[in-house]
């Protein structure tokens, strides 16, 4: 594919490019929000940020901001709009979020995006540490338990011959919701009752071990797109929808830093929000922009530009700033014993960056 996916020379040519959809991210939020990042930091204002940034994200769309942030060097565009001329940012790929907290706690990382899994238990871990908190959402999207066992229907009639791939067991947003899920199903007592049939995979992985109905895996707590890959077999459905579980939509996605970063940073740090802000808005409103970002980036074959835009257009999707349902998800993992704090609200586990935006 040529360089087509460039802001300079791309135009909106959907739908979506029409309108404000009522999750995107207007510019005046955007000026807002990165006027009150800098305000908030203004006391070390007078330190000199650092010239290099190193972000990790995983795989899947998920992480299509963080994308669409590194192919149009959005970040590098509002550092110099920061007085910062020469940020030079870098970019990982991790399969396991551990490894992504793991950076952070040793300084090799300064943003990682992931699951709330990962997030809210490295911010239990590093309170009156690090103090790791949230930048913001990335999005609430949902995750579909699929399976290719026909004798299997719900949950409950997953035996010991059915594996889980999950990406994260124990610890990631599949894991935890599966926790839950069992919860529901056979009482709060038994919440990890289908542990025992997970395994540890990356979703890429997982998918093609799924789909090619060879090997141990049955079912994968996925993600989209694998999700929506996966569906599109023959004998594949569907037997669990986290959305179902945790009672309506809920992120999926966050980015965190640690306070000593954003403090020490606040030209840099301010700069990474306005960026991801106006990637938000990009990929709301310029859906085939995005997904040519995507399948440029990702390497993805399995799906043309004009079937992810489509997917994109699911309103299950939501990319949006705003954290949805992340007090529950913290609320459960304090009340199972995985985490030792149980925040009274969402606004402990995030800056006040975006404090003023309606999040759950």
């Amino acid at each position: 594919m040529r360089d087509s996916a460039s802001m300079s020379d791309m135009t909106p040519n959907d739908a979506s490019a029409v309108g404000t959809p009522p999750h995107s991210f207007p510019q005046r939020a955007l000026k807002a929000l990165t006027m009150l990042a800098i305000a908030a930091a203004w006391p070390c204002a007078a330190m000199a940020d650092v010239t290099t940034v190193r972000v990790a994200r995983q795989y899947g769309i998920g992480y299509l901001q963080m994308m669409v942030m590194e192919h149009e060097r959005l970040l590098e565009k509002h550092a110099r709009a920061q007085g910062v001329d020469d940020l030079k940012a870098v970019w990982s790929t991790y399969a396991d979020g551990t490894v992504a907290n793991d950076g952070i706690i040793s300084g090799n990382l300064d943003f990682a995006a992931g699951g709330l899994g990962s997030f809210i238990v490295l911010w239990d871990r590093t309170r009156g540490l690090l103090d790791v908190k949230g930048v913001a959402a990335l999005n609430s999207m949902p995750m579909l338990l699929n399976t290719r066992n026909l004798n299997v229907r719900s949950i409950r009639d997953l035996t010991e011959q059915d594996r889980i791939a999950v990406a994260g067991v124990k610890v990631s947003s599949q894991a935890v919701t599966l926790q839950l899920a069992a919860a529901q199903a056979f009482g709060d007592a038994q919440w990890n009752k289908l542990d025992p049939l997970t395994v540890n995979m990356a979703h890429p992985t997982a998918a093609q071990a799924l789909m090619s109905g060879r090997g141990e895996v049955t079912a994968h707590f996925a993600s989209p797109p694998y999700q929506y890959d996966e569906l599109a077999v023959p004998g594949m459905r569907t037997i669990l929808n986290s959305y179902d579980v945790w009672g309506g939509p809920q992120t999926f996605i966050a980015v965190w830093t640690t306070t000593r970063f954003r403090e020490q940073n606040p030209r840099v740090y301010a700069a990474f929000l306005a960026a991801l802000a106006e990637a938000t808005d990009i990929v709301n409103r310029q859906r085939a922009t995005a997904a040519a970002i995507y399948l440029k980036l990702s390497g993805d074959r399995s799906k043309s530009a004009d079937e992810l835009t489509q997917m994109l257009a699911n309103p299950q999707l939501r990319f949006t700033l705003a954290p949805e349902n992340v007090l529950k998800f913290a609320a459960f993992k304090a009340k199972i014993g995985a985490i030792r704090v149980r925040p009274e609200s969402w606004k402990e586990l995030f800056f006040p960056d975006v404090h003023a935006l309606p999040g759950t």
